[in-house]
């Protein structure tokens, strides 16, 4: 047993050991492991525990223990619960407790005849209870209280210092797996612009690995083959970042071009600048967020190909409407009967294409916004339809060979008679124009028990393989001699695939270049 001289000193020792692993490490477990340890020596004790107030549910649970069993803490957690239960929220009653806990005791071990408790307190608020049981009873001495009350603290200090560690770590976990699996590309730069570090997504967009990147200066590694304004040096020269007011985000740089990847290839990104500054209002830092923009530059071009393809495919019926109907309208002029029914003649055909183009743009705006197809279902006869569309279109072309190829009995399909047609229509009038040389085009169809396939066939000039993916995409046409010579808008396709798909379907094309291309589609017989 320890002698009074030898209080102080073993005091002084195990608060030294408990402050220097606080300070040197923060596992919460062995931090409280000790402060118990020190408790239960110091104060003659027999078993000990510490108790930890759940933040979720403000619940005390044993998190530390020494003298117990570990299948008898489920119990004591029990007995805590309705210890705390019992207390008023607003106030701890330590002579409330210490009853209580002689309950607990006696529960523990028939042998504990005494409690002392002690709150861990941190800035006001109870964290939890660090409790020494004895085996026999005596006056808690003064000094009792505080050797505990100072074990106490450190052990709150601990609980604190755990808590906000543990809270940090948890919010950079999260940031890094922001930073890791975040579709943009992120850089963090130091003041100097050197690389501190990059994400998964700048290596896949850059070619840049992590390891190979860090240290380097940021104009190493972007570097622009084309630029739209000024770069980081530039915005630098003229006076960027500047900083603002506490209350005020600084202002952020963007740039935008074609990045020079590391092997070699070319990639359309867009980068975001944003400056970090230290208390001193100094620059410490400039985060890069870097966004791939390939597609929406595509979708732009695309987009202003297609507006004037548009303008132009509405222009042209649109003069030709007017000037017929001038002409027929002069009053100075005397037209036979046959020329004013060539000229109406021209006026509808015009009239019909441009209501054709105007169905085909709100067909397609309907489909972008409903992502789907209302079809009015019926028995449709696919080979009947592709007559029909062979003899009239043989009328437009003199230059080519039209040929039917349909197995005998070709069975009726539940369909859109309508939407069907125009596919047909759309495949045959594709044929057309992409084989200004003339041939044969073929239409026919072969039929399962379960489904029918119709093809259409043409001696053109054929798609390349690296094309072929791209065709039914909204807008997209050709890139060949023939696109500037032939009329379209590049939603034929697009449409009949919308069209197909709608009918449980599927379309595609078998092509290679001067051999002519063939289109198939397959629904459903039901």
């Amino acid at each position: 047993m320890l002698t009074l001289p030898d209080f102080p000193v073993r005091q002084r020792d195990f608060l030294l050991e408990i402050s220097r692993a606080i300070t040197s490490r923060l596992d919460l477990t062995e931090v409280l492991k000790r402060v118990l340890h020190a408790s239960v020596v110091m104060t003659a004790g027999r078993v000990g525990l510490i108790a930890l107030r759940n933040p979720d549910d403000q619940q005390f649970n044993v998190r530390a223990f020494t003298g117990i069993q570990q299948e008898i803490v489920p119990l004591i957690n029990e007995k805590l619960h309705e210890l705390m239960n019992d207390v008023p929220k607003t106030a701890l009653h330590y002579d409330y407790i210490e009853s209580k806990l002689t309950e607990i005791a006696s529960s523990i071990d028939e042998g504990l005849r005494q409690s002392v408790a002690m709150p861990l307190l941190f800035d006001k608020s109870p964290m939890g209870l660090l409790i020494v049981f004895r085996s026999y009873e005596v006056e808690v001495t003064r000094n009792d209280v505080q050797i505990l009350q100072s074990f106490a603290d450190q052990a709150a200090i601990a609980v604190h210092n755990a808590q906000l560690y543990e809270n940090i770590n948890r919010e950079r976990q999260q940031l890094r797996a922001i930073l890791d699996y975040s579709g943009d590309g992120v850089m963090i730069l130091d003041a100097n612009l050197n690389i501190l570090q990059i994400n998964r997504s700048f290596e896949y967009m850059s070619a840049w690995r992590a390891e190979d990147a860090v240290s380097l200066h940021q104009d190493d590694v972007i570097i622009w083959a084309n630029i739209e304004h000024n770069d980081l040096q530039d915005a630098i020269q003229q006076g960027w970042p500047q900083k603002r007011s506490e209350s005020e985000a600084s202002d952020t740089l963007y740039v935008e071009g074609e990045l020079q990847r590391r092997d070699g290839m070319e990639v359309s990104i867009g980068i975001t600048y944003a400056p970090l500054f230290n208390e001193d209002g100094k620059l410490a830092n400039i985060i890069a967020n870097v966004r791939d923009i390939t597609n929406f530059r595509k979708a732009q071009e695309m987009q202003n190909v297609f507006i004037s393809t548009v303008s132009h495919e509405l222009r042209t019926p649109v003069t030709l409407i007017k000037g017929y109907a001038s002409t027929l309208t002069r009053e100075d002029a005397q037209w036979d009967m046959n020329t004013v029914k060539q000229s109406l003649e021209v006026i509808e055909e015009e009239a019909d294409r441009l209501t054709e183009l105007i169905e085909d743009l709100l067909t397609a705006s309907k489909i972008q916004a409903d992502r789907n197809i209302k079809l009015n279902l019926a028995d449709v006869r696919l080979d009947q339809i592709a007559k029909h569309s062979l003899e009239r279109l043989r009328v437009q072309s003199t230059r080519h060979e039209f040929v039917l190829s349909f197995q005998d009995n070709f069975p009726t399909v539940s369909g859109d008679a309508k939407l069907l047609r125009q596919v047909i229509d759309n495949l045959l009038t594709n044929a057309i124009k992409y084989s200004p040389s003339g041939g044969t085009i073929t239409i026919g169809g072969r039929y399962s028990g379960e489904s029918v396939t119709i093809f259409v066939r043409d001696s053109g000039e054929g798609i390349a393989e690296e094309e072929q993916r791209k065709i039914f995409e909204r807008f997209y046409r050709i890139d060949s001699k023939l696109t500037s010579k032939t009329q379209g808008t590049g939603l034929g396709l697009y449409l009949s695939k919308a069209i197909i798909e709608a009918h449980n379907g599927n379309i595609s094309v078998k092509s290679h270049i001067g051999h002519g291309s063939t289109f198939y589609f397959t629904i459903p017989r039901n």
